[in-house]
Formats: C-alpha cells, structure tokens, sequence
C-alpha cells in the first residue's frame, strides 16, 4: 500500500474512534497548500539540467508548519503528502506548537557534485522564500540532505528576506544549529522504546536487539542502546548485515563504517543474509531505514516481542493487522522517531530567543518531552481500547481537531 493510502487508512480509523463530524474531518485532511516547482541548473559539465521540487504544507492549526526536506529519486506528490500529514499528527503526539509539512526534490543527491547540489538547493530556496518562514513553515534536513543544505537554504532565504537563522533547522552549529540535534532522533527511540519496556516490567539492558539500516538514526539508536547495556545482535544497511550472537561492537562497527561506507565485512561480525534481517530473534526489532519494509508477505516470520519504528512508515497495514493477532507489540513511527522535530523544536527556540542550550539541557529536555508523550500515549489507548498506533493517531488528530475548532475552521 502507498505511503498516502496507509496513513489515510490510519486517518480516517482514528476519525470514527474519536467522532468527529465530517466536515471536521475534511478540514484535517486536506493539505493547506501545494507546491510544485522546476528547479533548472546548469550542470558542472554545462548542460542543463531540470528537477521537480516539492513542498506540502499540511495543517497550521497549531502554529508554524514544520517538516523535512528530502533529496531521492522516488520523491513524489504521494510519498509528499503522506509525510505532511504524518508530521501534522507527529508534532501534535510530542505536544510541540506545529503543524506539519513535508518538501522535497526528485533527484539522486549521490550522482550530483557538491556545487551542483548548493545550485539546485539555492534555486529551490528562490522558488518557495516567500512560502517559508520561522512564522510560516521551517524545514529540516531528511533523507539526502544535511545540515550543508539547511545552510545553503537559510543564505538563500536571508538574501531575500535579512538573517533568519530560525527559518530551517538542523543547521550546523556555527550557524545556530542546536548540539545534540545530530543524535536527536536516535536518541528519541532510545527513549521511547525505554518507556515501551518499562511499561511491561523491562529494561534496556536486559533485551537483545536487531536493527535495520545504519544511517544517521540507526547508527545513533544502536550506540545509545549499547551505552545503556542493550545486546545489539544484528545490523544491516544497503551494503549487507552483520551478525554477533554475543552482541556487536557497536562503537567498533560505526568506525568500520565511517571507513567503508558501510556494515559488510565488519571484523568480530558474521556477515548475513540482509533479506533476512527482519525475522531475526530478538526481543527488540528496530526498522530504522526505509518505508514499506514490513508487509503481509513477511509480518508472519517476525520473531520480536516488540517493533520500535524508527524508519518512516516502515509497516503496512495489512503486517500491522498480522503482528497485532501474533501480540506483537508495534511502538508507531508517528511517535517512536519524534525526537528529530522535537530536538529541531529547541533549536528554534533557540534561535528565536538568541540563547543556546549546552547538550545536556537538549537531552534531558528530550527525555521529558518523550516520557510525557508516551504517558499521554498510554492513556488514550486506555480509555479508546486500542494499539498503540490508533492511540497515537487519536492522541494526534484529538490535539489538531480542538486547535481547528478552537480557531473557527471546520466547526
């Protein structure tokens, strides 16, 4: 199923459990705004080269619009859409004073030089400054793009409208970037799958651990898993998987990557099958790479006790319907991989107040706001007799749809 089509299904599930009319759940469903724009750059060779930019801006009720920028081939208007929606409901889980949107360019960032990117980024920013803003709708960094292209973007966007740091986030920190935000949304699954466990009576330390893709988030996700006496058991990323039954050495593994660009042929390491990551034993499974990766074709060789989504969208209903009737508990993306927009939150903050935070304050304030999340969570499955998925879709569009009513939209 699409990424649009399942989050819609989500959608209008939680719409019946919580009530709401139907002209209310219209309001919340359509995206305030569209955009699409052709991005023309010359190329380092001198041809000429075109690119599709896009950027969904789904919902305001709770203040600026807030959502990544993602640099891949498959961009499109669906995977678009659904994202928005996504961060709509995502930073009303978390409780932060946003809205959610999504953007990004129909390319393959790995076949464009560094100046060629800096000009397709430059030229994007000149399309939409007028449609951005730390007011409006504030980017991040996502998949195949970095604090280097928030900084191209936040230039951009001063030229025309004077410094603004608070515009895009994920910045590098000489540039008003927030210290921790690299780590943030690892860090955040680290701390809900923390909360998951002690709901039912475990620790980190005592569960064993199997995750898919070593980027950005799976990287940090393990190595924060190890600090705190996790037993990673499995690792696999574009290149291959590694596999230790008494635990990896993870610090080991992120050196050896850095190195190579990827987990395969990691020394102390079996390598394995990469197909076979997801049926790995474990207590713990972590999708923490890309979407669509659980489906009914594979949700029945599952062997974890739990499934921390890290990735975005990583499951399919129809595999979420299978896991639920295997008591396979599923901690949602929608809330397990907050901790990048609430991180990109306190980097705003800081921007706005002209103040920044030392990294301690950044993490524990992640931690609260995570803790809280998951509370509040909690609670809604409770008092709705649902997943934990439906509790965090109620939790979200509850918080969207009084902010609408609140406001006059949709009442």
């Amino acid at each position: 199923m699409k990424a649009l089509s399942a989050t819609t299904h989500y959608f209008k599930q939680a719409v019946k459990i919580l009530g709401l009319n139907e002209k209310l759940e219209r309001s919340l469903l359509i995206p305030f705004r569209e955009i699409k724009v052709e991005c023309t750059i010359p190329a380092d060779d001198g041809s000429i080269h075109s690119f599709v930019g896009f950027r969904v801006q789904h919902d305001n009720a709770r203040g600026p619009m807030k959502g990544g920028i993602r640099y891949h081939p498959q961009v499109d208007p669906d995977e678009v859409n659904a994202l928005a929606q996504l961060m709509t409901w995502k930073t009303a889980i978390v409780n932060l004073p946003y809205g959610g949107a999504k953007g990004g360019i129909g390319c393959d960032p790995n076949k464009l030089s560094a100046s060629e990117l800096e000009r397709l980024t430059r030229v994007f920013t000149q399309k939409i400054h007028d449609l951005i803003g730390a007011h409006v709708d504030v980017p991040a960094p996502d998949m195949g793009t970095n604090p280097q292209t928030m900084a191209w973007i936040l230039d951009e966007y001063s030229k025309f409208h004077g410094y603004s740091p608070a515009v895009v986030t994920g910045k590098p920190v000489d540039l008003g970037g927030s210290v921790g935000r690299e780590a943030a949304t690892g860090r955040g699954v680290v701390y809900a799958t923390e909360a998951l466990l002690k709901d039912f009576g475990k620790h980190i330390a005592d569960q064993t651990f199997v995750i898919q893709g070593f980027g950005n988030v799976g990287s940090w996700t393990a190595r924060l898993l190890c600090e705190k006496g996790g037993k990673v058991l499995v690792v696999s990323d574009a290149t291959g998987a590694v596999q230790n039954p008494c635990g990896i050495d993870v610090p080991g593994l992120i050196r050896h990557h850095q190195n190579t660009g990827g987990v395969k042929g990691f020394s102390g390491c079996i390598d394995t099958d990469p197909n076979s990551v997801l049926s790995e034993p474990c207590d713990v499974l972590i999708p923490a790479a890309i979407g669509g990766v659980l489906t009914r074709e594979n949700a029945h060789d599952v062997r974890a006790k739990f499934v921390v989504e890290a990735a975005n969208h990583p499951t399919d209903p129809d595999a979420d319907e299978i896991l639920a009737k295997r008591n396979i508990i599923v901690l949602p993306d929608v809330y397990a991989n907050a901790g990048g927009v609430t991180v990109s939150y306190f980097e705003w903050v800081q921007n706005i107040q002209g103040f920044m935070w030392e990294k301690h304050k950044v993490s524990t304030t992640l931690e609260t706001y995570m803790t809280n999340a998951y509370k509040d969570l909690k609670e809604v499955c409770k008092s709705k007799n649902c997943s934990y998925r439906m509790g965090a879709f109620c939790l979200g569009i509850d918080r969207v749809a009084r902010a609408t009513v609140l406001r006059g939209w949709g009442a």
